[in-house]
């Protein structure tokens, strides 16, 4: 027998279960136009996923159930399995609050099917808590239920009974980290085909992060050839936030047969549907659509980031941006994505010089902003930082205890800082609300690991666009807006090829000083601190140095190590310079900074939990350390 499946593969609005309500009807009568037997939606498609402590209100627990009945009413002549919250009265969660499950729901004819343990949804088993994931706040697991109830939980796994066209079938379904098995006792998709399930499919909730489409293919398609069977994953696309960062969904609906191929996946970002047929006689799946591409960087960086801050700045009303322009990598990237998604006409770039700035940065300031055709002005910092300086050196300061007095004293860096807040604070957020908008924080994930960045100056704005690349992703990021996007040179040549500085004293000057991180090195050894899923540590730092394979462990050039740490003492030096400011004073930073939108395996953030503590050196390093500068 043949069975047409259709999966959904929708736009998700959180926090809107009406809306997504609306949506799923429409698509559902698509896919009664389509002749379909079944349709598969994503998992927690009608109330979003990413929503915060908006689970604990009753009133909207209420609406989803609400709206989860009218689905299962509206599924006449067609099998509808989505996903949703559901909620039991008269049991709670270890919070005392309401009991609630990450549930699949399926339907036919109107009527629920029977899911596990006599309840009328299938319950998610595997909870994820890491990462962005915190599902444990909200949720009950199968395995906490099994074990209330005093059941096996592997015997409580059991497939889906659908009838379609007079033949019974036995569909595994599950949610989204049920599938991801490789760090769990428990199979999930195994025990479902050890149960007698005939197709696997997977519900998903699951967030874009570089690379993770290759590793889910991998898994998927391992579990479908280990199960002998099909294969259906169903994803969303859209964005969810959980406040401090900003997540895409891509999508990349997919389908793997039961010898692990995979034979149909939708593009990415596309609403859209992907139409199976599954012969139940061959146990295979064909479709006529093909296999989507996946890009690679930068071109996947690219479509990620637009697609992201364009929902985010639809979702928030945001239609003009102003960003601070200095000639630099950082902003001249900013400035390039916004002109691609809000168009030049509502981008208002300024460039903020002072006395520092060389006439180099402000030419290509102008420069850059010409070839976009966006609105320009240079506003001058000079006078006013003047002022700011003589009020807080030239006022007496009143001990109104003693009735002594004395006055401030600025140093270098207190200047520089009042020159950065100058130009966010008070010109760039300022013009931004005249202009109408909000303005753009153009700080890298390099810039924020360490604190490179001036509280209420250069770390303010709405959205951290640039927040989870390091500067050696900003820089290809660039070359491709040139090459692939603009199809010219926006980014004018010398942006990409003089050396970064901040240009806030005669000591910064562009060419010749005055950035102190040496990024083909720092990058690779900051994202250690945060993206090795193990994270790395001053000791393992330490250790690889001394065995000779540090370049390597970090994936940077050797060049590049011995360029910023040519010795033992340089390096450990070096290590406890930025070591002491990731993770001291920069996490008071990123705490404050803006929400990013997340592309990496650990982006700052929620992502990336922290707490404000004194920086740690274990007793390994300190032997190390010993054991180095001993051998000079």
């Amino acid at each position: 027998m043949k069975i047409k499946i259709i999966c959904g593969q929708l736009e998700i609005i959180p926090g809107r279960p009406d809306l997504n309500y609306k949506k799923i009807l429409v698509v559902m009568d698509e896919a009664r136009a389509r002749q379909a037997d079944i349709l598969l939606l994503p998992e927690m498609c009608l109330p979003g996923y990413l929503i915060g402590d908006l689970w604990e209100q009753q009133s909207f627990l209420d609406d989803c159930e609400y709206y989860a009945q009218k689905i299962i009413a509206a599924s006449s002549g067609l099998c509808v399995m989505f996903g949703s919250v559901a909620a039991e009265p008269g049991k709670l969660n270890e919070d005392g609050r309401v009991r609630k499950y990450n549930a699949a729901f399926a339907c036919c004819d109107g009527q629920p099917l029977t899911g596990y343990l006599g309840r009328d949804y299938i319950i998610k088993n595997s909870l994820p808590n890491y990462r962005e994931f915190d599902d444990c706040r909200y949720f009950y697991g199968l395995h906490k239920l099994c074990a209330e109830e005093n059941i096996n939980v592997r015997d409580a796994l059991q497939p889906l009974e659908v009838n379609i066209r007079g033949e019974k079938l036995r569909i595994g379904l599950m949610l989204c980290e049920d599938g991801w098995t490789e760090n769990y006792s428990l199979n999930v998709p195994q025990t479902l085909a050890a149960n007698g399930a005939q197709l696997l499919c997977n519900l998903s909730c699951s967030p874009y992060t570089l690379g993770k489409n290759r590793k889910r293919n991998r898994l998927f398609g391992q579990q479908a050839q280990q199960a002998a069977i099909p294969l259906i994953y169903c994803n969303n696309v859209g964005i969810q936030n959980n406040g401090k960062n900003i997540f895409t969904y891509d999508g990349c609906t997919s389908a793997y047969n039961g010898d692990g191929s995979l034979i149909a996946s939708a593009p990415m970002y596309a609403d859209t549907l992907l139409e199976l047929t599954w012969d139940t006689a061959s146990s295979t799946l064909t479709s006529s659509s093909p296999v989507a591409a996946l890009p690679q960087e930068p071109q996947s960086v690219y479509l990620a980031l637009k697609y992201g801050a364009s929902k985010f700045l639809q979702q928030c009303g945001i239609r003009k941006m102003t960003i601070g322009l200095s000639g630099g990598i950082d902003s001249a990237v900013a400035a390039a994505m916004y002109a691609d998604i809000l168009d030049p006409k509502n981008l208002l770039l300024l460039n903020l010089p002072s006395r520092y700035n060389s006439a180099a940065t402000r030419n290509l300031a102008y420069r850059l902003a010409k070839a976009l055709g966006a609105n320009y002005a240079v506003l001058p910092i000079t006078e006013s930082c003047r002022l700011t300086f003589g009020q807080l050196q030239n006022t007496p300061i009143v001990n109104l205890g003693s009735g002594s007095q004395f006055n401030l004293q600025l140093s270098g860096l207190v200047q520089e800082n009042i020159q950065a807040r100058d130009r966010g604070a008070r010109l760039i957020a300022a013009a931004a609300a005249a202009f109408g908008g909000a303005f753009s924080c153009n700080s890298n994930k390099a810039e924020l690991a360490v604190g490179y960045a001036t509280f209420y100056g250069d770390i303010a704005g709405a959205l951290a666009i640039l927040g989870d690349l390091w500067k050696h992703q900003v820089y290809a990021l660039g070359r491709y807006l040139n090459a692939a996007v603009f199809q010219r040179e926006v980014i004018p040549e010398e942006i990409f090829t003089i050396r970064p500085s901040a240009e806030l004293s005669a000591s910064q000057t562009v060419g010749s000083g005055g950035d102190p991180l040496v990024y083909p090195y720092h990058d690779y050894l900051l994202r250690s601190f945060i993206e090795n899923w193990h994270k790395t540590t001053p000791a393992d730092i330490l250790r690889w140095y001394k065995n000779g394979v540090l370049a390597q462990e970090l994936g940077c050039e050797e060049a590049a190590l011995q360029q910023a740490c040519p010795n033992a003492q340089a390096l450990i030096e070096d290590l406890e310079r930025w070591w002491r400011l990731f993770a001291g004073f920069a996490v008071a930073k990123r705490i404050q900074a803006p929400p990013i939108l997340s592309l990496t395996k650990r982006a700052f953030g929620y992502d990336h939990r922290e707490a404000q503590l004194t920086p740690y050196f274990s007793r390994e390093y300190y032997a190390l350390k010993d054991e180095l500068l001993a051998q000079k």
